[in-house]
């Protein structure tokens, strides 16, 4: 038995991180049914407001988890592994929170149909990480790596409808500079956001490996 795995049997586990990460992925999910009311027919600034209070609390439990991982002797897996999970689950609701910010700054009224569909699939994405999250409490290595093939098919998907929107925009000649500008800034945001929800994933798979 290696040294940290025996004092890791010996001292008491810090297992409160846990919870944090998995508040964070259902923080992430909110956001993402937030941001998809803008496709339902709220309002930019509604939707916008309602989000940007769902990432304000994704950043205090990111702030909580980095405090208690200051604070512990002994975290469950690896310190920086932790750390990793609670910065790129709290990217996903910044990206989240900038796609509306910029809908809202630019003048976006109502979302294509490109970023109603990167919505539906940046809610799908973090339905799976709030599913798969917890577990990594109970060491369910072979869920992690399913969550994962999951979301890296939804990235796919998504990445396809993010570049098939950006050429019609620059190949119709009929939109100009604004317009271009404005809905690519959005629908970069959204890509963003489903990427890094599979980046969440690719931590979670090499989570399973690592540990399993």
């Amino acid at each position: 038995m290696a040294f940290q795995d025996l004092v890791r049997w010996l001292v008491p586990r810090e297992d409160r991180c846990y919870g944090f990460l998995e508040a964070q992925a259902i923080a992430a999910h909110e956001g993402a049914l937030a941001l998809r009311r803008f496709n339902e027919g709220s309002s930019a600034n509604a939707v916008r407001y309602a989000v940007q209070e769902l990432e304000h609390r994704g950043d205090e439990l990111s702030h909580e988890m980095e405090e208690a991982l200051a604070k512990a002797f002994v975290t469950p897996i690896d310190r920086g592994d932790l750390q990793r999970l609670s910065s790129e689950l709290d990217d996903v609701l910044d990206l989240a929170n900038g796609a509306i910010r910029a809908a809202a700054l630019f003048g976006v009224s109502t979302p294509t149909e490109p970023m109603g569909k990167l919505m539906d699939i940046l809610v799908r994405s973090t339905l799976i990480l709030k599913e798969a999250m917890p577990n990594l409490r109970k060491n369910g290595y072979s869920e992690l790596s399913d969550a994962a093939h999951a979301l890296r098919k939804l990235e796919k998907e998504g990445d396809q409808i993010f570049r098939e929107a950006v050429r019609g925009l620059f190949h119709d000649e009929a939109t100009d500079a604004k317009k271009l500008l404005r809905e690519k800034q959005v629908l970069e945001d959204l890509e963003n956001a489903v990427n890094g929800c599979e980046a969440v994933g690719e931590t979670l798979a090499q989570l399973a490996v690592k540990n399993g």
